[in-house]
């Protein structure tokens, strides 16, 4: 599946209507960026049972300051809605296949139940 393009009109609906969901944070002046550009489409080739998006912080500054960017590339990865990785920087293709793995082989009930334990403390506050 080719990487499609996050706006305010998509944004919200390719998280909720997807259980597995990347976004690479860029900018079109940033030679990080544009140097793993190439390397995030090579591995969204190879996984198209999650969507591989982008969201360029100049078009969409909304949408980077709803998520807090402070610096690209960054990724963000969204499991069933909720982010269970957020970094900066880009990485090496090897770097990021372990990564998708990784957050793969999450167990989403114990991610679920840790959230709401983290809810509750901070409510508790």
């Amino acid at each position: 599946m080719a990487t499609i393009e996050l706006n305010k009109e998509n944004l919200v609906s390719t998280i909720n209507d997807n259980p597995f969901v990347i976004i690479d944070f860029w900018a079109p002046w940033c030679g990080p960026c544009q140097s793993f550009a190439p390397v995030y489409e090579q591995i969204s080739e190879k996984y198209p049972d999650i969507v591989f998006a982008k969201v360029n912080t100049e078009e969409e500054q909304e949408i980077a300051a709803q998520f807090n960017i402070r610096s690209i590339p960054t990724l963000m990865i969204f499991r069933d809605q909720i982010i269970i990785y957020a970094e900066p920087g880009a990485l090496p293709a090897q770097t990021f296949e372990q990564l998708i793995e990784q957050a793969r082989a999450l167990d989403m009930d114990e991610v679920r139940k840790q959230v709401a334990s983290e809810q509750q403390a901070q409510e508790a506050q």
